[in-house]
Order: C-alpha cells, then structure tokens, then sequence
C-alpha cells in the first residue's frame, strides 16, 4: 500500500501501488479536474509531486507538460501510478474551478399558462388538493393534499442539463413567468468533458453512481438558489422539466448510458413520460414530477426537442436550418414542417478542451479577438481580466480573424511572414515556443498549430452535417432561407467568424440568427403549455434521423470541409 496525501488541504488516503494520482483522488474525495477521463490527451490534471520523490511514480505519458514544468514536479494524475507513499499538491485552480459565463436567455415561445398540475381549494374542507390533468383521459388525478389554501403558490423549474453547464429557472405555473434563475458548472464535466468519455466513465465501478449522485446535488443546490432568490418554499414546486441531451437524460435519471456508446445506439431512455422527483433526490413539492420531453436519437436528444418548440421549426413555411454548436454538433433541417435530424462528433475543442491554452468561460478568458481597420488589434476577456486563456467562441473568434488576414493558410498552416505579407501587429506574434512556432494572443497566452487542427476536426464535422443534409434533401446551400444558431456558447458568436473558418458558407451571410439557449426557453413552454408535449410528441415521431455514419459519401465530405 501507498499513502497519498493531496495539499494544502492534507486529505490522505491509502491506496494500492499502481493506482493514479487521480484514482486515488476521487477515492479520498478530492476533487482533480479530468475532463478527458484519464485519456490523458487533456492535459488539465496537472498536479505537482516534488521531484526528489519522482522514484516513487511511475509516469505513463507528459502530454503537452513543458520541459520547464517537469523539471518542476509538475505531472498528470491521470497517467501517473503511485509506487510509494508521496505527497501531491493541488493547484490553485484545481482547488477551486472558476465560476463559468453561462447564457441563460434565448428565443421564448409566446404561450398561454396551461400547466400539467393545477390546485383546486375546497373551503368546506379548508384544504388544497394538488390535481394532475390526463389529456388523454380528461381526466384529473389527486396528487396530493394541502392544509388551507394554498392556490396561489404554484411553482414549477425547467432544468437544461448541458453537457458543460446547468442552467435552473423557476416559473410560476400561473403566468408561465420566469422568477429566478442559477446557473453552474455540471460537475461530470470535471471527470468526462464529452458524452463519449461520460458513457466510458459511467460503464466503469461506481462510474454511474458519482455521475448520477454529483448532478442531482447540484440540481439540489440550484433549486435552493432559485428559491432563496425568489422567496419560495421549494415544497411549492410540482414540476421539474429535464432538457438535456440523450446521455444527459440518462445519467440525470440514473440510467446506464452505454448503449449510446455501441451499436446500433439504442437508448434505454426515449422520454416522452413523466416520473417522480422523490425517487431520484430531488427535494421539491412530496408529489413532484419530473417531465422528460421526447428524444429525438441516441445523439439528438430532448434539448433540440426544446429548441424545435422554442423556433416553432415544425411549423416555418421555408427551408430553416437549426444548429446547436457545440461538442455534439445536433442539427435540424425544417422544410415546410418536415423535420430531418443529425449529429456530428465535433469533439470538444468548442468548449476550449484539447487546446494548449483552452478553459471554459470564465474570468480571464478570451472571447473576442478582433483586427481592427487600422491594423491595431483587441484582445477582449472575460471579466476585463488579465487573459489566462482561451475559450471556445474566442478560440472561433482567433482562428475566423488569422484566416481572414493571413495568418493561416487555408491548410491551416501558418503562414511564413518572410514570404507573406502580413500585418506587423499579426506577424510579431509568430514566434518559436518549444522548437515550434505558436502564435501570442496575449500574454503568455498562445495557439499552437494542433489547436488549429482541433478547430479544423471540429468544424468540419459539422460543416459536413450540413453537406449531408441539404445533399439527402436535394438542396444547394442557396436554398436555405434562414440559419438558427442555438446554445449558449452559440450566443457568444459572431456570424463573420463562423463564415471565416468555414463552418457556416458564405451562402449563409445575412440568413444567420442566434437564438440563445433554446433548450431553456422550449423547456419552459413545455412546463407552463402541457398541450404542447402531445404536439412534441407528434412530431418527434415523425422526424427523420439521418444517420451519418452509415453514409459512405461523409468521410469524402468531412476531408473537404477540414480547409479553411
């Protein structure tokens, strides 16, 4: 046995020889984020372990650790195995990940408050009883009964359960009127950053437990902000709407996931169904639900579900194409009410993840870089904080402007300022970092050419999702009438940039619309408005999944669309 002890904190713990640094983490309940679960491709478990005790780990791989960094004890926990007993200490971000830039708004559903549960008080009994109406039926069934009445307190929370981030919005059930609203980090992104790596980790020993546990206590801790925000007993709210992800739905109802990872991709979970809160630790109203809306796939889940509501897509005369940005890369092409769906793996470079200068949203990252007419050019962060790296609309932002001025060629290599003309401001900046040239964004904050590659891989899986699909339909791109950009990194965007890199086509300029966080806005039309779920319903059974993986002609398509 070894003893590990992580700092400053002093947390022990005794594990077997041969167990990672962060295997023994997690055992001790020490949180080390590892967004790409323990591929060690990620390179965001970095710890350190004084070199004088470096006798007593084994290390597999560096990743991208510096020559300099190593020198100073810096390691990966995940690729690291303890032989012996060895202290390890956290860095500062690792103690305490950053709070993120989460966008809760987007395009809303004009609805008219029609609500699943509804109370009904009798004054000779001087109680409230708690009814739930079936459409089907037209009939009312009693949840549940109140002392006094208690008409007016009528709550409900739509959850969208982002594969990144958690996003929790209180309603009243009265008006379909938004009264608070939190948001977080979800906490299976600091084990498994993408749905692919989360379905590993849920297959492993007590994977799903701790995938399953960590959200629910977040959700936890949301609904009791929203509450203390508002001034609402939570035993007040009756219904919870997920929107998430088809992965998402499983691991917040405690589902094994792995059939999403295997052929034929069947999911256990197609939503569509009601189930109650209590069963699966959610605090709120004794008779509480949980509403899952319909899935559409295995990999186009119940938050485009929302979103088809929220942009009223199964309704738009016209040709309108719906693209949620993102690791997923879902769309949904609407013609004159007929719906096709697909997904592409685009991997999570958008999320700053597998970039040497990546992170998430928050203080100190880049979101905008901009050349200016004059040649000058701005770094704006978030926060206004000094820039500590690189998220994923700055990252889309950076590479749309290196493209538009030169900087990378359409290869996406860089571009060799003694033969290209290049703008001062632009050309200083290339310059050799490790025996390879890297381009300073600001700071110590730099791009190298393999995040160029990433953002090539991941915009051209999605670039080709949309080749597909107007190819299955026998549309050209001049036949799309209008371009919806849906999520909330989404909404950080600029049209120009995504025209720049390429993902969207020129064909698109002036056609482009970003419509925010649809998952949250449709998730709460179908909380506030339960005829539209049979509507939903109805449709989703009648989409059409374009599956692209079986599609001889999509690895020709996805190699054409890699070039800026």
């Amino acid at each position: 046995m070894a003893r590990v002890t992580f700092l400053p904190g002093g947390t022990s713990i005794d594990v077997a020889a041969g167990t990672t640094i962060l295997a023994a983490a997690r055992q001790a309940g020490v949180l080390i984020e590892s967004p790409c679960n323990c591929a060690g491709t990620c390179g965001k478990c970095r710890v350190q372990v004084d070199p004088a005790w470096h006798h007593r780990i084994r290390q597999a791989a560096h990743h991208d650790v510096t020559v300099d960094d190593q020198a100073k004890g810096t390691v990966l926990a995940c690729v690291t195995e303890v032989l012996d007993d060895i202290e390890v200490f956290l860095p500062s971000s690792a103690r305490q990940p950053a709070a993120m830039q989460i966008i809760g708004q987007g395009k809303a559903l004009d609805v008219i408050a029609d609500a699943a549960i509804r109370k009904r008080y009798d004054p000779l009994l001087q109680r409230t009883d708690v009814l739930a109406l079936n459409r089907q039926t037209g009939e009312e069934e009693c949840l549940g009964s109140e002392t006094g009445n208690t008409v007016a307190d009528l709550w409900g929370v739509v959850v969208d359960i982002g594969t990144t981030t958690l996003v929790v919005s209180l309603v009243s059930l009265h008006t379909g009127q938004e009264t608070a609203k939190s948001s977080a980090l979800n906490p299976q992104s600091l084990h498994a950053q993408d749905v692919l790596s989360r379905i590993k980790l849920a297959g492993e020993p007590q994977g799903l437990e701790r995938l399953y546990a960590g959200l629910i206590g977040e959700l936890h801790d949301l609904i009791g902000q929203v509450c203390r925000q508002s001034g609402v007993d939570r035993r007040q709210i009756y219904e919870v709407v997920f929107s998430g992800n088809t992965c998402m739905l499983h691991l917040a109802t405690g589902q094994d996931p792995t059939s999403l990872g295997r052929y034929p991709y069947d999911p256990l979970e197609r939503g569509g169904r009601v189930i109650e809160a209590q069963a699966h630790g959610l605090a709120i109203a004794p008779w509480g639900r949980i509403y899952l809306p319909p899935i559409i796939s295995a990999y186009v889940g119940a938050d485009i579900t929302a979103g088809v509501v929220a942009a009223e897509l199964a309704s738009r005369v016209g040709t309108t194409l719906f693209v949620d940005i993102g690791t997923n890369g879902e769309m949904i092409l609407a013609r004159d009410g007929r719906l096709l769906a697909t997904s592409t793996a685009a991997g999570p470079a958008f999320e700053g993840m597998n970039i040497a200068c990546g992170m998430r949203a928050a203080a100190g990252a880049v979101e905008r870089f901009t050349v200016e007419d004059d040649g000058t050019l701005s770094v704006e962060t978030i926060g206004q904080a000094p820039a500590v790296g690189i998220c994923g609309s700055g990252l889309i932002d950076l590479v749309g402007e290196l493209v538009r001025h030169g900087v990378l060629q359409p290869t996406g290599r860089w571009a060799d300022p003694g033969r290209t003309q290049l703008l001062p401001a632009l050309a200083e900046r290339l310059q050799p970092r490790e025996g390879k040239t890297v381009f300073y964004v600001d700071g110590d904050v730099y791009l190298t050419q393999k995040d160029v590659r990433q953002v090539q891989l991941a915009k051209g899986a999605v670039r080709a999702g949309i080749e597909m699909m107007l190819k299955r339909e026998g549309l050209t791109l001049a036949d799309v009438d209008q371009v919806l950009i849906a999520g909330s990194f989404g909404y950080h965007l600029r049209a120009r940039s995504l025209i720049d890199i390429g993902l969207l086509p020129a064909d698109f300029a002036g056609k482009i619309e970003f419509v925010g966080n649809t998952a949250l806005t449709g998730g709460q039309a179908l909380l506030v408005h339960e005829p539209l779920r049979t509507t939903a319903q109805a449709w989703v059974d009648t989409v059409d999944v374009v599956e692209l993986a079986h599609d001889p002609g999509f690895d020709r398509v996805f190699v054409e669309s890699l070039n800026f």
